[in-house]
C-alpha cells in the first residue's frame, strides 16, 4: 500500500521550466531522505537529487546543480524538483523514491525501498 505518485511533467522548451510533484502515502514520510531518479532514452537510471527528512540537508547531480531545486513539504507528504534552464538532455522520465539513507558530503546513500510510477519529462530544442 505504499505509494509514490509523481506529476508535472510534460513539454517543455530549452530554457524553460516545470515543476514536479511526488505525494507519497502508505509509510512515514518524514522518516524518509527523498530522492528524484531520472532515466534518459537508453540509459540507466541515475540520481538527480536529494533531500534529507528536515529539508536542510540536499544534494544534486553536478549536471543539474545551480538549475534544479529539491524541496518537500512534509505536513502534505510532498516532494518537488523546480527544473530551471531545461536543456534537451534533461529529457528523461523522472522517478522520485523513499530511501532509508542519509545524505554526507559524498552525496546520499542510496537505500531506496520504493519507486513512483515516473513521470516523463520532453525538452524540445
Amino acid at each position: 500500500q505504499v505509494q509514490l505518485v509523481e506529476s508535472g511533467g510534460g513539454l517543455a522548451q530549452a530554457g524553460g521550466s516545470l515543476t514536479l510533484s511526488c505525494v507519497g502515502s502508505g509509510f512515514t514520510f518524514v522518516l524518509y531522505t527523498m530522492v528524484w531518479y531520472r532515466q534518459e532514452p537508453g540509459k540507466e537510471r541515475s540520481v538527480v537529487a536529494a533531500i534529507d527528512w528536515s529539508g536542510e540537508r540536499t544534494w544534486y547531480a553536478d549536471s543539474v546543480k545551480g538549475r534544479f531545486t529539491i524541496s518537500r513539504h512534509n505536513a502534505k507528504n510532498t516532494l518537488y524538483l523546480q527544473m530551471n534552464s531545461l536543456k534537451p538532455e534533461d529529457t528523461a522520465v523522472y522517478y522520485c523514491a523513499n530511501d532509508r539513507g542519509t545524505i554526507t558530503a559524498g552525496g546520499p546513500s542510496l537505500r531506496v525501498d520504493y519507486w513512483g510510477q515516473g513521470t516523463q519529462v520532453f525538452v524540445s530544442s
